[in-house]
């Protein structure tokens, strides 16, 4: 079975802050295209690969990864020469971990309910409990900067600063001082750009 990682992305998706992580950690993989506008997601395919019918997901020997923060954290672990996610008994490694999940757990909901104009649950049962409360977290622990869990580059890193790009470009997210000096920072990097780069021209040859 072979040890190289199967990626399944569609352009202009969640899922180009994972080709910008693979573009990081310079590894190789198979890119296996699904095209969201001819509708490939909710094809038999694609299905039988991810019931959800979403991207990103990745199969490595036989084992599928979804749901983003997991597909960072098992490509940071898997390839931890690239230094990208701190390891065990790092003092990092929690911080780390807190804010890959705080991403999936607590942002993405907030920004959905925000973008849809639509009150939080209960703060009792709500995830993130409000909106200004969760941002003024991820805020708060953007100012102690440059990255994300402090001084240290990490796939967390990868996942926040091309997520805030998307957001803040179309408006579901507050493009502050602080967070515009975080996009601007992650998203100049050699990587990240040739990601970028990469994924415009496959959206292109998908028109």
């Amino acid at each position: 079975m072979s040890d190289r990682v199967t990626f399944f992305h569609s352009p202009n998706t969640r899922s180009t802050g994972v080709l910008s992580l693979l573009e990081e950690l310079g590894v190789p993989y198979d890119l296996q295209v699904v095209n969201n506008k001819a509708g490939d997601q909710r094809k038999p395919t694609y299905l039988a690969v991810n019931p959800m019918g979403k991207v990103p997901a990745i199969v490595h020997k036989g084992a599928l990864v979804t749901e983003q923060p997991a597909v960072y954290l098992y490509l940071a672990d898997l390839y931890p020469d690239a230094g990208l996610a701190p390891q065990m008994g790092d003092p990092l490694r929690g911080p780390f971990l807190r804010w890959l999940v705080f991403y999936g757990s607590s942002f993405e909901p907030a920004l959905v309910d925000r973008s849809m104009k639509r009150d939080p649950a209960p703060m009792g049962t709500s995830p993130y409990g409000d909106w200004d409360t969760m941002f003024g977290a991820l805020s708060g622990q953007l100012d102690k900067g440059p990255y994300i869990t402090g001084q240290r580059f990490t796939a967390a890193d990868v996942l926040w600063g091309v997520a805030l790009r998307w957001t803040t470009n179309f408006k579901l997210v507050p493009e502050t001082p602080t967070i515009k000096a975080y996009i601007d920072r992650v998203n100049s990097r050699p990587a990240i750009a040739r990601a970028r780069d990469k994924d415009a021209q496959l959206a292109a040859s998908l028109a």
